[in-house]
C-alpha cells in the first residue's frame, strides 16, 4: 500500500489532469458508470465542527475511495487549518487497500480542477481577467484551475486579511508567471473581471450586485452551510446557476437557499447540474452578456477521480513510501 504526503499529492496531480479527471467523473455521474453516494456527517460536540465521512466508487466499481474529513471551526484562529483530511483508495476488484494519501492537498486540488471543468463549459472563450476573492489555499488550487482552460492575462486578489492577498499574488504570479495584485476591495477585484472565484468562510455577500458585469463566470466553493452565502442573493438571482448535485446543493449550497427563501428564485430556476452539460445534454454558456454561476459543495466521487489520477501519476513516478 502506498502513502502520499501533501508533497506527494501536489506533485502527482498536475491541474490539467485533475481537470480532465473532473469532467470525466461527472461524465459517469450522469452516464451510470459511477453511482451518487451521500456523504455522512456528524457534529463534533460540543459544537466544536464537524467530521464527514465522503464515499465514492469509479469506473464501473472499479476503484473505491473514502475521505475522512473534519472541520474544526476554532482551528483557524489557533493557527491551524480549519480542514484536515486522509483519503482512503481501494481497488474495487479485490477489496484491497491500494493508497492513503493526504486529503487536504487532494481536496484543494480538485475543487479548484472543479472549477477549471467548470469555467470550460461557463466562462466566454476570450476570458482574461481573474478577480480570487479568499487568498488562502483553495484561492490558489481555483486560479490555477481557470489558468489551466482560458489565457489569463490579470488577475486581482482579495483577503479580508490584506498580507495575506499580498502573499497569494507574490506567490502566484511567481508561480503562473502572469500578473496577480492584491487590492483592498473585493468588489474593485469583481467589477475588474471575467471570472470571478470565491473561496471564502464569510456568512455574508463578500461584494455587491452592482460590481458584477454582463458576461462575468463566477466560481462559488466557500460556502457549504445551508445559512451562510459569500455571493449576493440578488447575482444567483440573474445568474444561469449550475450545481454539481441538486440534493446537495439544496441541504448545503447557502448563497442559492438564501435566495430562495428570499423569494428572489426558485429551486426550478436551476439551470442544470454540471453533468448534463459535461455529456452534452444542455448546453454551457450561451451568450455573452449572460452571467453565469457554478455553485460547488463537491462530491466525494470528485476526491476519487482525483486520488486515482494521483495514485497512477506516483506510482509511474516513483513517488510515496510504500507501507508493509
Amino acid at each position: 500500500m502506498l502513502f502520499l504526503n501533501a508533497e506527494d499529492v501536489q506533485e502527482s496531480l498536475p491541474m490539467p489532469q485533475a481537470v480532465e479527471a473532473m469532467k470525466q467523473a461527472f461524465l459517469e455521474l450522469e452516464t451510470g458508470g459511477a453511482p451518487a453516494l451521500e456523504r455522512a456527517v456528524f457534529s463534533v460536540p460540543p459544537d466544536r465542527g464537524d467530521f464527514m465521512i465522503m464515499p465514492s466508487i469509479l469506473g464501473g466499481g472499479a476503484t473505491i475511495g473514502t475521505k475522512l474529513l473534519t472541520l474544526i471551526h476554532g482551528n483557524p484562529e489557533a493557527g491551524r487549518p480549519l480542514m484536515h483530511a486522509l483519503m482512503t483508495v481501494f481497488d474495487g476488484q479485490t477489496g484491497e487497500p491500494q493508497a492513503i494519501m493526504d486529503g487536504g492537498v487532494l481536496t484543494a486540488m480538485r475543487t479548484g480542477a472543479g472549477s477549471g471543468a467548470a469555467t470550460d463549459f461557463l466562462a466566454r472563450p476570450d476570458a482574461e481577467v481573474v478577480a480570487i476573492i479568499g487568498a488562502g489555499r483553495q484561492g490558489r488550487t481555483q486560479l490555477e484551475g481557470v489558468c489551466s482552460v482560458r489565457e489569463i492575462k490579470q488577475v486581482y486578489a482579495f483577503d479580508a486579511i490584506p498580507h495575506a492577498a499580498e502573499s497569494f499574488a507574490s506567490d502566484m504570479a511567481a508561480k503562473l508567471g502572469i500578473p496577480v495584485e492584491a487590492v483592498p476591495v473585493a468588489g474593485e477585484a469583481v467589477a475588474r473581471a471575467d471570472i470571478v472565484c470565491t473561496a471564502t468562510s464569510s456568512g455574508v455577500p463578500v461584494f455587491s450586485d452592482e460590481d458584477v458585469r454582463p458576461g462575468t463566470h463566477i466560481n462559488a466553493i466557500g460556502c457549504y452551510l445551508p445559512d451562510r452565502h459569500e455571493i449576493p442573493p440578488e447575482t444567483v438571482a440573474r445568474a444561469k446557476v449550475v450545481v454539481d448535485e441538486t440534493k446537495a446543493a439544496k441541504e448545503e449550497a447557502g448563497d442559492i437557499v438564501v435566495a430562495v427563501e428570499r423569494g428572489l428564485m426558485d429551486w426550478d430556476n436551476l439551470y442544470a447540474e454540471f453533468q448534463e452539460i459535461v455529456a452534452g445534454k444542455k448546453t454551457g454558456r450561451e451568450t455573452p452578456e449572460e452571467i453565469t454561476l457554478f455553485k460547488s459543495v463537491g462530491l466525494p466521487i470528485q476526491d476519487l477521480a482525483a486520488a486515482n489520477c494521483a495514485l497512477k501519476n506516483a506510482r509511474r513516478l516513483g513517488l510515496g513510501t510504500r507501507l508493509a
